[in-house]
């Protein structure tokens, strides 16, 4: 069974652990309070919803969920996130030391909205000749044959929005835990801007 808390990237910053300068993600993870458990019995699978940052105002609820989180006795949050994990009961906290240095976790977020985008951008084409009167730099070229089948084959690579999509990043080693601070630091970068709400999970 997999373990997982909600979290906001907070940034990007750089460690040195001896031997090399490592860029790491920091993370805020948690605490995340569990607000509902769906079992095999009731629900055909096991997992757990959390919730994760601050208290909202009692007038910007709706009276349903007003109601689940007081089922729960748990505060109402701004963001709510299923996983399959266990053993945690309704109102426990799921902090961020379920990880510790060295594990390898999945990382998912929103990436970056790019608005549209032409084909160079967004799939990486190589484009046309840059010369001078070449009217073909950042074009895409043929899209489809005339008489046969005469029309333009689903799936064909095209300009368009770009960006602004759910994306996950497998294998992502955590370089350090700081649960005195709910801060979780992994190498590399995780998709979203600054602020951005992630889901991390392992297992």
């Amino acid at each position: 069974m997999s373990m997982g808390i909600i979290g906001k990237k907070l940034g990007m910053s750089q460690i040195f652990d001896g031997r090399e300068l490592i860029p790491v993600t920091v993370i805020q993870a948690g605490p995340c309070k569990v607000v509902q458990k769906k079992t095999a019995e009731n629900d055909g699978y096991e997992a757990l919803q959390l919730a994760f940052e601050e208290e909202r105002k009692q007038k910007r609820i709706t009276k349903p969920m007003a109601g689940h989180f007081k089922k729960a006795q748990v505060p109402a949050s701004r963001h709510l996130r299923e996983i399959k994990m266990t053993g945690y009961e309704l109102g426990q906290d799921v902090n961020v030391d379920i990880f510790k240095k060295g594990d390898l976790v999945k990382v998912t977020g929103v990436s970056k909205g790019k608005g549209f985008a032409g084909v160079m951008k967004r799939h990486k084409f190589a484009g046309g000749p840059d010369s001078h009167g070449s009217m073909f730099n950042r074009r895409p070229g043929s899209i489809g044959a005339s008489a046969w089948p005469s029309r333009v084959l689903p799936g064909k690579k095209l300009p368009g929005h770009m960006g602004a999509v759910q994306v996950s990043i497998k294998n992502i080693k955590v370089v350090e835990v700081r649960p005195e601070q709910n801060l979780l630091l992994v190498r590399g970068a995780v998709p979203g801007g600054d602020n951005a709400l992630v889901l991390i999970t392992k297992g």
